[in-house]
């Protein structure tokens, strides 16, 4: 105890400054996955998917990002453990923070698109396993994290190459496939609006003290999706048809039409991801905020002051802003090459896949979800259209991620251990 009292605010410090940094390497991997579809596809540039993250990832973040953020990520660690040194909790959230920070720097230098929650998950089970003991990780929880490596890009691809193929049979096969991108695309409005609603609902805003049930967000969702396509019908009527000379089949004026549709799946995933990623960097945060207030008291859901999600909104920010681009290149034109109207199969496939975990409570991370999801889009159009190379680099990152995060916090917290005893 009477470490925490004479390096409290040492502590609160160290926390604040690797939060945002964890925050940073958030906005610089994941953010720029939510991002990649629509700037790899050109329905946005580069600049407007900046724009659009900053301002609804940031909302996000703030208005939905947790008013208890439960700080000891999912049962990973027995808290009962812990009372005895409450300053080994300390040392482990700093490490974990520190660790997942660094792993994600160096992925999104090399333009990797990695799990931040697998970081910083894997970051805790390493100091608690060794700090601790190996008694003190809940290895079933590990154990349904680690399978999400599977379930998830499996159900987007799927929900992908599914989307793709309807779109591409209903529109592009049509005798006319302008007209028919006029009559079915504001159906595919409405899933969207409908999808991100669901999204939203069920993952982010949970937190701000809007506690609906499955059938309210549901209820809610359709009535949004009705008038996102009220809206999308409007927007769609300004498009007139354009002759060219290169484009007998008005394929050009189909993917405009499309176009549209990503400029909404961008705003609304960037919402929904800043409201529910935001707790990777803001959940260890709070739990050292936490124990330094409450002179060593450990509680298993500490809460949030807003200023601590105005930081991790910020952090995200920054990070989309000064190192983005990398991973935004890989999602968006490494993997497959991407129109507006595969970047929407994609995109709406794992917003998907987000509100079918959701509501089924199957541990899923939303990184693995986009790729698997741009994966099936490529997929549809046959393997010859996938850069082989590549889906092999990202899939070995994938398997670093865990044991990466695990191994720098172990040296960090014996680090911290040895410098405050």
């Amino acid at each position: 105890m009477h470490i925490i009292a004479q390096h409290g605010d040492i502590f609160i410090i160290l926390a604040c400054l690797f939060g945002f940094f964890m925050a940073w390497g958030v906005g610089a991997n994941d953010v720029a996955n939510a991002m990649g579809t629509s700037v790899g596809s050109k329905a946005i540039t580069i600049k407007q998917a900046i724009i659009i993250a900053v301002i609804f990832e940031f909302l996000g973040a703030w208005l939905a990002g947790g008013e208890v953020t439960a700080t000891i990520r999912g049962g990973i660690i027995d808290a009962n453990l812990l009372e005895a040194n409450p300053q080994f909790l300390v040392y482990g959230m700093l490490s974990a923070l520190l660790a997942a920070g660094i792993w994600l720097m160096v992925a999104s230098a090399r333009g990797w698109p990695v799990s931040t929650t697998h970081s910083i998950v894997g970051a805790i089970v390493g100091f608690a396993a060794v700090g601790l003991g190996v008694d003190a990780v809940a290895w079933g929880k590990v154990g349904q994290i680690a399978s999400s490596w599977v379930v998830s890009p499996l159900i987007a691809g799927t929900i992908g190459y599914m989307l793709f193929k309807s779109v591409h049979h209903l529109i592009f096969e049509s005798s006319d496939p302008f007209a028919a991108a006029k009559r079915y695309v504001p159906g595919y409005v409405f899933l969207v609006g409908f999808i991100v609603s669901m999204v939203t609902l069920t993952k982010g805003l949970s937190h701000v003290g809007l506690h609906l049930t499955f059938s309210q967000s549901l209820l809610l969702s359709i009535l949004i999706g009705v008038l996102i396509m009220g809206l999308g019908v409007i927007m769609q009527r300004r498009i007139k048809y354009t002759k060219n000379a290169n484009d007998h089949f008005g394929y050009a004026n189909v993917e405009r039409v499309f176009g549209v549709l990503m400029i909404f799946t961008a705003c609304a995933m960037a919402f929904a991801h800043g409201s529910n990623d935001v707790a990777n960097a803001v959940g260890p945060l709070a739990a050292v905020i936490s124990v330094v207030r409450s002179e060593g008291m450990i509680d298993s859901a500490a809460l949030v002051p807003w200023w601590v999600l105005v930081l991790g909104g910020g952090g995200i920010v920054f990070g989309l802003v000064t190192y983005g681009h990398k991973v935004i290149a890989t999602v968006g034109t490494g993997i497959t090459e991407l129109t507006p109207s595969r970047g929407f199969a994609a995109t709406l496939a794992a917003a998907s896949t987000v509100v079918v975990a959701s509501g089924t409570g199957l541990p899923i991370s939303t990184t693995h979800t986009l790729v698997g999801a741009v994966l099936g889009v490529g997929l549809a159009r046959g393997m010859a259209a996938l850069n082989l190379r590549v889906i092999g680099t990202i899939v070995i990152s994938w398997l670093i991620t865990l044991p990466a995060g695990a191994g720098l916090a172990i040296v960090f917290f014996f680090m911290f251990k040895g410098m405050f005893g």
